[in-house]
Order: structure tokens, then sequence, then C-alpha cells
């Protein structure tokens, strides 16, 4: 009888100590990001010394994606916890996919804000094209129907009064393959983004147009989103992921870490510094609130193209998918 009740202590200890150490394990968080440095989850927590928490309340992986709309299905099925949305994608994950418990609680980039990077849209330099309506009749690329930077082209051809399908043709392609679309004229206009607007031959043989933020204003090029369960579910690592997120961003943004932060993101890329050197985290990049604060009125404007090009039924308050709360307590913490 003794054995066997020592034998029963024995296993009701090790099922506690067992529970404890679960208890205890940092909670695995998801991360999505698609252009690696551009989407700085790619690189955040590479960076040493910096972060509070990483690793003991949380355990950061860092997820690529080709793209925003299989990050709405990752959401949906739980693959990813946090997924890297914007404007375009977050309407269609709400009312397409269904996925009313969305929630914004955290800004990663922003376009268009004055005297930062907004995406370019490139003509060849002899091509004769010297305005918007010069495009009627022509081809013009993007990355794909639907997303952020082929909203503002037609919001942008709209105003000189050109329409799809009517005035002008649109083909989709890889943000990599633009610039031979456009050199080897099977395109008259391509749209580009970092760090791909900034290769020294594209620039030599072509010019910019217009720029996103000409088109349709600053907008938040990319947010973190979740599901309400999960964050309420994992408020404490939540809070303190968005205080690392702050350190970290601040560190990379700062000037004095620059060569630092190019190397970081060429050694993850494999590729030379010099891809990243002239623009990453300077001036010629995103804008990067320092506080995360995500542009929630450049997102409400730019659901209203969504719905204006038939991207969208209805109309969505914003608002109602916000919840910076866990933002809010995390910057308590970060002078």
């Amino acid at each position: 009888m003794r054995l066997i009740k020592f034998i029963s202590a024995g296993i009701a200890a090790a099922a506690l100590l067992g529970a404890q150490a679960l208890a205890q394990s940092p909670l695995p968080v998801r991360l999505s990001w698609i252009v690696p440095a551009s989407n700085i989850p790619s690189i955040l927590f590479l960076k040493q010394g910096v972060a509070k928490h990483a690793g003991q309340s949380y355990k950061p992986e860092s997820i690529r994606y080709q793209g925003t709309p299989p990050m709405i299905t990752a959401l949906a099925v739980n693959e990813i916890d946090v997924g890297l949305l914007n404007f375009a994608s977050i309407g269609l994950g709400i009312l397409n996919a269904g996925l009313d418990d969305l929630r914004i609680f955290a800004g990663e980039f922003q376009d268009g804000v004055p005297g930062k990077y907004s995406n370019r849209y490139f003509v060849r330099a002899d091509s004769g094209i010297e305005k918007v309506a010069d495009l009627k009749g022509k081809v013009i690329a993007i990355n794909s129907v639907g997303a952020a930077i082929d909203v503002a082209m037609r919001a942008m051809l709209r105003k000189a009064g050109l329409e799809d399908k009517r005035d002008y043709t649109v083909v989709e392609a890889p943000f990599g393959a633009m610039k031979a679309m456009l050199l080897d004229k099977k395109a008259d206009l391509v749209a580009t983004g970092l760090p791909f607007s900034e290769d020294a031959e594209l620039n030599a043989k072509a010019k910019v147009l217009f720029s996103q933020g000409d088109a349709i204003g600053p907008t938040e090029l990319g947010f973190w989103v979740a599901r309400d369960g999960w964050l309420k579910k994992n408020k404490a690592a939540v809070v303190d992921l968005l205080e690392d997120t702050m350190l970290l961003t601040r560190w990379y943004t700062d000037p004095k870490n620059h060569d630092e932060a190019v190397k970081i993101a060429s050694d993850f890329a494999k590729a030379p510094p010099a891809l990243f050197d002239s623009w990453l985290f300077n001036a010629k990049d995103y804008y990067r609130d320092p506080n995360l604060e995500p542009n929630i009125e450049g997102t409400q404007r730019a659901l209203g193209f969504m719905k204006e090009f038939g991207f969208m039924k209805d109309t969505i308050d914003m608002k109602k998918y916000v919840d910076l709360s866990y933002l809010e307590e995390a910057r308590k913490r970060v002078k």
C-alpha cells in the first residue's frame, strides 16, 4: 500500500512539474512577412541584446508568404498568429473570408508619408509618356489585381478619365520581373516598391510617372493583424512582443546603427549590402512609426477606393477592427 501511495505521489508531482514547465514555456508567435528587410519581421529578432522578452514570455518565428491573400487563409486556419495585411487585404479578410474577429493591433510601415518613400510607377524614358492621360491604350503591369498598389494605380488613372478594359489593359507579374517587362516593351507602365524601384538599370532607362502617395495619399501599407481571441488569451505575451518590437524598430531606424542593420539584412537575404545601403531604414525608406501607430484614417480612405473599383461590395468601419490597448500598455514601458 505504501508503495502504491509513493508511486501515486510521484506521478502527481511529475504531472505538476510538467504543468508548471508548460505554463512557463514561451508562447510561440508566428509572424508573417513578404519582402526581406523591407518587412521588418524578417530580420527583427536577428539583432541580439535589444529585445527584453523574446525567448522568455514568447518565442518569435518569422514565416514568409508571397503576398497578403495567403496570410488571410493562414489566419483563418491558425497557421500563423500575426498577419501582415494592408488596406486591400484587411477588407477582403473581413468581408470575403468572414473573419469578423480580425483586429489591427499595431502598425509596421506606411506609404506616401511626406518626405518618405512611396511605391513608384515607371515608364520607359523614351516612351513618349509624359502624363497619366498618355497611358490610354497602353499595357500596365501590377503584381496582383486588387492589391494596394493596383488600387492606387486605378485611382490615379481614373483621375485622368481612364478606366480598366476600356482605356488600358492590366497584366500581372512578380515585382522581380517588372524591369524586364518594361524594358522589353511588354508593358508600358510597371508598379514597383522597395527594393526593386532602386535598381540602377531601371532608373537609368526609365522614369517615375507618379507614386502611390500621389494617387491616394498616405496609407498604412502593412499593419499587424491577429484574431481577437488569440490576442485576449495571450495578452501578456502580446504586450511583451510589442514592447520588444518598439525597441527593435527604434534600433533599426537609428542612423548610428545603419551599417549594422544593412549587414543584418544583407546576410539574411544573401544579397550584396549595396542592395539595401542607399534606402533601408533611412529617409528613402517607407515611414516606420517609432510607436508602431497604424494609419487608420488613411486605411479608411483607401477602403473607399476598394469599394469604388468593385473589389468590395460593402463599406467597413475600420474602428470596429482596431484594438490598440496592447500597444498603449507597451508604450508605457518604452521611453
